[in-house]
């Protein structure tokens, strides 16, 4: 196994090598350009790492991890259009740089890209790859509905929202793994321990992401903090607010909610000071805990050396240490 900076740069360059701007211009220079922004490319990098993990090589998983990365991009321009979003990664987005058209179809080429990334893979490897992308695919968008469905309901459960952010978010984090895994041949057992671990780190990742738009310091978060909260998104921290706090509180946190969306540094303090004290804030940190330790469990349960493990156990913990 190497360090994730080494499967970064390996990954990097294939990339650059794979994916051209060729002709019609218009239809790939937006794929080129979206793919272009950056990232970590985490996603991708775990497909690697998991196919080297099960005595694999990390070469074999270079065009899976390509139809991952090309399938997170596509669901980020078509997101950015949906949420008529004005930048990505600091950038403008495909839909204003070019226009809404062009996302659209540049989009609908990137999925098709990434389909056709797993052809090279043989038979019987191909027929397990499409099997678990397509499903995946298919919840991710489903996660994208709950997303634009929460919205406008009043009536969202937690176990519904975990669900979104399961769909949206971690299922491709746990598909990109499982997928190297396929590819290195790892036994069933493996395969769902190592997407297990994936889809509980997701989870956990992003329940953090909710509570560091609340409570992150604003020097190491890397984006406004309090976000969520002018933008009246109802993240598991509002949901459980709403299940614990007292009347009083709860309808206030409601009233304070349906103000449109606007910088009210009041409003921001007044909704933190809500989520600490109906004991929201302490029960999403366990939450984070929770499933960051059943990531931890089904790392465990692997049936490969413990030195084997130990990136993936480091990777686990930087991911989950950001500053509160």
């Amino acid at each position: 196994m190497q360090s994730v900076p080494y499967y970064q740069e390996k990954f990097t360059s294939y990339l650059k090598e794979k994916i051209q701007t060729r002709e019609p211009i218009n239809l790939y220079e937006p794929m080129t350009y979206i793919i272009g922004l950056g990232g970590k490319r985490l996603r991708p990098v775990l497909a690697l790492m998991a196919a080297d993990l099960f005595n694999g090589s990390y070469k074999q998983a270079l065009d899976a991890a390509l139809a991952i990365e090309i399938f997170h991009n596509f669901s980020l321009v078509h997101d950015d259009i949906m949420d008529a979003a004005p930048l990505r990664r600091g950038k403008r987005t495909v839909h204003k740089k070019w226009d809404v058209n062009t996302g659209i179809l540049s989009g609908d080429a990137m999925l098709i890209e990434a389909y056709r990334m797993l052809e090279s893979y043989e038979e019987a490897i191909f027929k397990k790859l499409m099997m678990l992308f397509s499903r995946t695919a298919m919840e991710v968008c489903e996660g994208q509905q709950y997303d634009v469905d929460f919205e406008t309901r009043d009536d969202v459960t937690i176990p519904e929202y975990l669900k979104m952010i399961k769909f949206k978010t971690a299922v491709l984090v746990a598909a990109a793994m499982k997928m190297g895994a396929i590819i290195g041949k790892a036994s069933q057992k493996n395969q769902e321990a190592i997407y297990g671990f994936g889809l509980n780190l997701g989870i956990a990742f992003q329940l953090q992401d909710d509570f560091l738009d609340a409570f992150g310091d604003p020097k190491t978060f890397g984006k406004q903090v309090g976000g969520d909260i002018i933008e009246n998104k109802k993240t598991y921290l509002f949901l459980k607010s709403m299940e614990l706090g007292e009347p009083k509180t709860t309808k206030e946190l409601i009233d304070l909610f349906s103000i449109q969306p606007g910088n009210s540094v009041q409003k921001i303090k007044r909704v933190k000071e809500i989520y600490n004290l109906s004991g929201a804030s302490e029960h999403t940190k366990k939450a984070i805990n929770s499933y960051t330790q059943q990531a931890f469990e089904n790392l465990e349960s692997l049936d490969v050396p413990d030195d084997k493990k130990t990136v993936f156990r480091k990777f686990g913990e930087e991911l989950m240490g950001r500053n509160v």
